[in-house]
């Protein structure tokens, strides 16, 4: 069938199964599982070449993982180590043992039970992080959680793909030749982001044409795809790895608008592929046996992530909403018992089996959600804490996002000059408090987008960011910037590290919280020691002036922590030659006076 032809038998019934699915409460993935299975060979028969779609469609996933990554700077990425190897490590090695031996148990080979328990040990990639974002759930606990055990599940595949030829018995090229070229393309990764990739973002931006800043972030996600599966490693990772990558440049929000619409309609392709590749005659003649297989792989594998969650100190609420996230089979699987069963290592009949397994138990993942939603998450749930205030939508000039002892203080100035301001605070203990000596201040995240908005957020002159936690200031930082560019930022920094970070995301008027104060006792130190008053004043205003010129220079390379100590030695060698300039400038100027008086 022709490639346009194809496109719309895809598109024009899609249309009607997921519209049609979503109205009687089912989700979107359910619709394009339908849509796959109705046109797939075991049904209308309409496509025949189901491999082919499930490879293109396999960008769908990239596209996600990239746009993934793109939300985790690296130093983000570094936090999560202990859960991705953790947690993540512990799921796939207790999961795989246990199907191993199972499969071992009912009379598999040691290579087929190895391959098939670690094999069911993935989850879907794809479904889940889809899901958890539908249901705003991927900064949840579970969902952090979710999303660590995906990311070491991804990096499993690639060990478990190199064994299948020594499993089957043949030859392998796996040497310290691959192992250099996966070294030497996280090298090219890491510097081609700084000197190569982000100057031609610049250079594309500047031109005006958006379109082709589409196409370069397409360009981006698939060359880096391509490039690591041409070194055996999954498309997927080597797309993540790109996006950490440029997660921390000042394209990130443009990147994520342009690719978002092709995200969305390459996943359902990858969903509806997944559809197609279903049985379904296999599924007509045992239904009960292949329905029964696919509830057990997701109620063992449930029951397993609840003893993980347990272990790893998480409460209930958590460890059942991480289970049931989890529970099923995962694309990958696909993957694995396809070219296993090329490799003569696995029956063809038992891979056939074994696909439809984890496609049932995909199809049912949603369903198990609703479950979860409709009877057992009133059962569960934690106490509700207390809902964010609702604020009024007046015409206010400045909001002030964090009330504490910083915010508190601007807040009685702007009173006294009769100014009006809307202050937000994530603290409800401290909403509560200031709230009892008079202050107008409302309980809320002020990253919330929904919330900036209600606050007036589109009509304020005024934003300060005088938020205690560093990260959260970041992010809302970053909002602000985003959706609201035409308020000017007035961001408090606890340290010149935050300020740096502050500079990174578009911020230009910075305060470091302790520097004025720190001046201000220098001058009544230099006071208290002698120095004329007038003198005093004047050196520190020539330091502060001066630091304020190095903090903008040194924002260039202050990842850098050895050329951050160069320039800082440095620095302190030119303020004291400048003072020295000025005493000796005074010194000519006190005895020329001197002379003319004389």
């Amino acid at each position: 069938m022709h490639l346009l032809q194809t496109t719309i038998l895809f598109l024009g019934t899609a249309l009607i199964m997921v519209p049609l699915l979503k109205r009687i409460g089912l989700a979107s993935v359910i619709g394009y599982l339908a849509t796959g299975v109705l046109l797939g060979p075991h049904v209308m028969g309409l496509i025949s070449d189901t491999r082919e779609v499930l490879e293109f469609s396999e960008f769908g996933v990239v596209m996600l993982l990239f746009l993934i990554g793109l939300e985790l700077e690296p130093s983000r990425l570094w936090v999560l180590r202990h859960s991705v190897f953790g947690l993540g490590g512990s799921q796939v090695l207790l999961t795989g043992l246990i199907f191993m031996g199972a499969g071992l148990l009912t009379g598999f080979s040691l290579p087929i039970s190895f391959l098939v328990g670690f094999g069911l040990a993935m989850s879907s990639t794809a479904f889940v992080l889809q899901l958890l974002s539908d249901k705003n759930q991927l900064t949840s606990q579970h969902g952090r959680k979710a999303f660590a055990i995906l990311l070491f599940q991804d990096l499993a595949v690639i060990p478990l793909l190199a064994a299948i030829p020594l499993l089957s018995g043949q030859s392998t090229d796996i040497g310290w030749m691959s192992l250099g070229k996966v070294l030497g393309v996280a090298a090219l990764f890491v510097v081609s982001s700084r000197t190569l990739i982000r100057p031609a973002f610049r250079f594309i931006a500047s031109a005006g044409a958006r379109e082709m800043f589409t196409a370069a972030a397409l360009f981006i996600v698939i060359s880096s795809a391509i490039l690591t599966e041409l070194l055996g490693v999954s498309m997927a990772m080597g797309a993540f790895a790109a996006g950490v990558l440029l997660a921390d440049s000042e394209f990130r929000h443009e990147l994520e608008a342009s690719l978002q619409p092709f995200k969305g309609l390459l996943l359902g392709l990858f969903f509806i592929a997944v559809g197609m590749t279903a049985d379904v005659g296999l599924l007509a003649r045992e239904p009960l046996t292949m329905i029964g297989l696919a509830l057990l792989l997701m109620t063992l594998k449930f029951l397993l992530l609840m003893l993980i969650g347990r272990l790893s100190g998480a409460e209930l609420y958590c460890n059942v909403n991480l289970g049931v996230a989890l529970s099923q089979g995962g694309e990958f699987a696909f993957v694995l018992f396809t070219a296993a069963a090329s490799g003569k290592l696995l029956p063809p009949a038992l891979a056939e089996q074994l696909i439809l397994i984890v496609t049932l138990s995909m199809a049912l993942t949603p369903l198990a959600f609703m479950l979860l939603e409709k009877v057992i998450d009133p059962w569960i749930r934690p106490k509700e804490k207390r809902e964010f205030d609702e604020v009024p939508d007046e015409d206010i000039p400045v909001i002030i996002a964090g009330f504490g002892r910083f915010g508190q203080i601007i807040a009685r100035v702007l009173r006294m000059h009769h100014i009006p301001f809307t202050a937000l605070e994530a603290d409800i203990r401290q909403v509560d408090f200031v709230r009892r000596f008079g202050n107008r201040v409302y309980y809320g995240n002020p990253a919330n987008i929904e919330l900036l908005r209600a606050a007036g957020a589109s009509k304020a002159k005024i934003f300060v960011l005088a938020m205690d936690n560093i990260e959260d200031s970041l992010r809302t930082a970053k909002s602000v910037n985003y959706y609201f560019p035409h308020i000017k930022i007035y961001a408090r920094a606890r340290d010149r590290a935050h300020a740096y970070r502050l500079m990174d995301v578009g911020v230009k008027i910075i305060n470091r919280e302790t520097y004025l104060s720190s001046l201000d006792l220098a001058e009544k130190l230099l006071t208290g020691l002698g120095i004329a008053p007038e003198k005093a004043a004047s050196g520190v205003a020539r330091f502060r002036e001066y630091d304020e010129e190095l903090i903008i220079r040194q924002h260039a390379i202050y990842q850098d922590e050895a050329s951050l100590i160069e320039t800082t030695r440095q620095s302190m060698e030119e303020l004291e030659n400048l003072f020295e300039s000025d005493a000796l400038a005074a010194a000519a100027e006190a005895e020329d006076l001197e002379k003319a008086t004389s």
